[in-house]
């Protein structure tokens, strides 16, 4: 007896979980017993309710498999289950396994949260997850985005996008072939390459990361985006997109869209709103000259400004500026260079170096013209420095001065105000050593020179000829009679030892060094 109670109190037990795995007709305006390939079914038509457990259904007509615990529906199917609301043409529902197979006009809504679109959805209940196999569109109050196959988690809101994946909000334009989206959070994560335009077509290219489109936060990885001026590579982006300010970190590439120049750095920002973009930490730019050589330049950081007046766009580089050609080299505190007129500035203590020539001046600017240097403009307190074969220092001195270029070496200088050379002659000689005939450099004498205005020629990139204007007062000095005090003009500083290599211009990220170490 005590035997069967416990039997019996078992049983009842199991009741209500046996009752929950069961579909519960509940209305229908007709129904009407069926066979269907060898199955009793009923036929329901009018107003057709089912429940099981939370989840109700209603349909204009159903074919329902009470023994295998299945239904199909059709017209105007409606399914509630808690947060779920879901519309359709037809559903074929398992009872059992808890998947719907819903087709033609799918709607699928997490309540309050987003909409789900599509013509073919499988919703597995047990798992909480909704699937899309041939197109669908999943729109909130923010984005919208479209697939050809997707997976929609109920618990988590995460929707996973795959194929052909195109997203839209009021600032970009998403494509991807992989894309997950949490509609509550507003948060897109890209998981594989990843095109956004924005309202005005600029594009930019990310390979992983994460876009918070209701705040208009991103962590980006591996991309390529666009200002005005430049194409952007780094390793990873950090971009605010109220303030349209962009933060790119690791091994940073600054592409000129007009000029043929690139820029280089470890760490930088681009500051839409004001045109402004700067590198720094291991900064430096290559520009490819006419002759096919490329001009290095590095500094503490280089900034990069735009603006509407192509006067008045122009690439600065401070502290610490060296400059590196095969030709030229050079270094300054700061540096401007504006593309309107191709021409560099240099400022504060700047030193140019062109083959045996030491140039300094208050400020100096280079002149690029056909993509050569042109000429070069030292202005107040300019010196030009040369080393002859005896190491002797040739000097031009002046309140201002003009060096024209043809080819890669200075043709000639043009001196205005307080001029002022020392020249070393020389002749070359010819003696008889052990029968042998050696030609030598002597020194013949040192010319000293005072003049207002004065032209220096050149050749081969050393003093050949000096042209003297108004009253010039020169003196020559015979080898024997130099002293050491008159070899120098006031001023003379021979820097040489400041002299630039490539190697101290073209830098090695911080980054490409870690790897190595690694």
């Amino acid at each position: 007896m005590l035997r069967n109670f416990f039997l019996l109190l078992i049983l009842l037990n199991a009741l209500p979980s046996f009752s929950q795995k069961r579909i519960k007709l509940t209305h229908a305006d007709s129904l009407k017993g069926s066979i269907k390939d060898g199955k009793r079914f009923d036929r329901l038509i009018g107003n057709v309710a089912f429940i099981q457990n939370t989840t109700h259904i209603y349909c204009d007509s159903a074919h329902f498999f009470r023994s295998e615990n299945k239904l199909e529906a059709f017209g105007h199917v409606h399914i509630t289950d808690d947060s779920v609301d879901i519309t359709a043409l037809r559903l074929l529902y398992d009872g059992t396994t808890k998947i719907a197979n819903l087709r033609q006009n799918v709607v699928f809504e997490k309540i309050k949260i987003a909409k789900l679109y599509t013509d073919f959805l499988d919703y597995y209940r047990i798992k909480n997850e909704a699937r899309y196999f041939n197109n669908g569109k999943l729109v909130d109050t923010t984005n919208t985005l479209t697939s050809v196959k997707g997976y929609y988690d109920v618990r988590t809101n995460l929707a996973s996008f795959k194929k052909n994946v195109v997203g839209v909000n009021p600032d970009y334009t998403l494509t991807s072939d992989t894309l997950q989206y949490n509609s509550k959070t507003k948060i897109v994560y890209f998981r594989d390459f990843t095109t956004l335009k924005d309202q005005e077509g600029k594009a930019a290219y990310y390979q992983s990361g994460e876009y918070d489109t209701r705040n208009k936060n991103s962590l980006l990885h591996h991309g390529e985006m666009e200002s005005p001026s430049y194409k952007i590579k780094a390793e990873a982006y950090h971009i605010d997109g109220k303030r349209k300010f962009y933060k790119a970190i690791g091994h940073v590439v600054m592409t000129s869209k007009n000029e043929n120049m690139t820029v280089y750095g470890d760490e930088g920002f681009y500051d839409k709103l004001n045109g402004i973009s700067k590198v720094w930490n291991n900064a430096y730019a290559a520009k490819v000259t006419e002759e096919g050589d490329t001009l290095f330049l590095s500094a503490d950081t280089l900034v990069s400004v735009e603006h509407i007046n192509p006067k008045k766009k122009r690439l600065l580089a401070y502290h610490h500026v060296k400059i590196y050609r095969g030709d030229m080299q050079g270094v300054a505190d700061s540096l401007a260079y504006v593309s309107a007129d191709s021409t560099l500035y240099f400022y504060h203590d700047p030193i140019l170096w062109n083959g045996e020539n030491q140039m300094t001046a208050d400020s100096i600017n280079m002149l690029i013209k056909n993509k050569k240097i042109d000429r070069i403009y030292m202005i107040g307190n300019s010196f030009v420095v040369s080393t002859d074969s005896l190491r002797n220092y040739n000097q031009i001195k002046g309140r201002r001065m003009t060096s024209y270029f043809k080819g890669k070496q200075i043709h000639h200088v043009i001196v205005q105000g307080n001029g002022e050379s020392i020249y070393h002659a020389l002749e070359e000689k010819e003696i008889k050593k052990d029968s042998l005939i050696v030609k030598i450099t002597a020194l013949v004498g040192m010319n000293k020179i005072i003049c207002s205005n004065m032209r220096i020629n050149f050749k081969a990139g050393k003093v050949s000829e000096i042209k003297f204007y108004v009253k010039p007062d020169a003196s020559f000095f015979p080898p024997h009679e130099i002293k050491a005090k008159d070899t120098r003009l006031k001023g003379f500083n021979w820097r040489i030892k400041l002299r630039p290599k490539r190697e101290d211009v073209v830098k090695q990220s911080i980054t490409k060094q870690k790897r190595k170490a690694e």
